[in-house]
């Protein structure tokens, strides 16, 4: 974070990403989630008045859109000041200008417990296998709507990224923490439960007769499943229909809508 006297000797984009970058760890510190040393430092001000200095700076902004200027002059008016939402409509107004958009992996998420239960409820032999999953922020999403909805654990390829990797962890919001997990290959699958694929050209997903226990496997992002994920599938393969141009899902979008089916299935 800047001292806001030194904002004054920086200029335009300069001083733009500096103030966004500012913004982004005032929104961790306020979530609770800062960095290690990253915290709100400055003893000369509250962080509240460190926050509404660095958002009048911002409202100078020749660039700022008029609508955008009278959102954030309506939260810097409001008492008691919202924080964090002051920062966020400032930091995004600042990337708006810039150019630059956050990734999915760098919006601020809500801090999650880090002390978890000792046990969870779960139903007993769900599991998905993640096959080739390329994107940290993806894995942590499937690992957040695994334990959400209820699967027992999780299962890796060998080519799958690392679900202790920052934005993995990040996204998966402690999930990852709380589920089993282990790298195998398809052979080294269980051998005693039915396996089945997310994929297209399957049996529509409202049709699917899904099984009591199983494991579900999902594919990779540009790929989808192999041939071997299709062929060690003897359970079957399960669709979700779609009438969009594109007829394409993220995912960990399509990992969710399989799970609710399948849970409901259950219930």
């Amino acid at each position: 974070m800047i001292a806001p006297d030194k904002l004054n000797h920086l200029k335009g984009g300069q001083k733009r990403r500096k103030l966004a970058l500012c913004f982004g760890a005032l929104e961790r510190d306020i979530a609770g989630i800062a960095e290690s040393g990253c915290g709100y430092s400055f003893p000369s001000l509250s962080r509240s008045e460190y926050v509404a200095k660095l958002a009048a700076v911002v409202l100078e902004d020749p660039q700022l859109p008029e609508a955008t200027a009278q959102e954030l002059a309506a939260l810097l008016a409001a008492n008691p000041l919202d924080e964090r939402r002051v920062c966020n409509c400032a930091r995004n107004a600042l990337l708006a200008i810039i150019g630059t958009f956050p990734a999915e992996w760098d919006l601020i998420i809500a801090p999650h417990r880090s002390e978890l239960p000792v046990s969870r409820d779960f139903y007993p032999g769900l599991y998905v296998y993640a096959e080739d999953i390329r994107s940290p922020f993806n894995l942590g999403s499937i690992f957040r709507t695994a334990e959400a909805m209820g699967a027992q654990g999780v299962f890796l390829s060998p080519g799958c990224c690392d679900p202790l990797h920052p934005r993995a962890i990040r996204s998966g919001m402690g999930c990852i923490e709380a589920l089993q997990w282990q790298r195998l290959s398809l052979n080294e699958l269980p051998q005693e439960l039915p396996v089945f694929v997310l994929e297209t050209g399957g049996t529509a997903i409202n049709e699917f007769v899904f099984p009591k226990q199983g494991i579900v496997i999902i594919g990779s992002e540009e790929l989808g499943v192999s041939p071997e994920a299709l062929e060690r599938a003897t359970y079957g393969r399960v669709t979700i229909p779609m009438k969009g141009i594109k007829a394409s899902l993220n995912v960990g979008v399509a990992f969710g809508i399989l799970m609710q089916a399948w849970v409901a299935s259950l219930n």
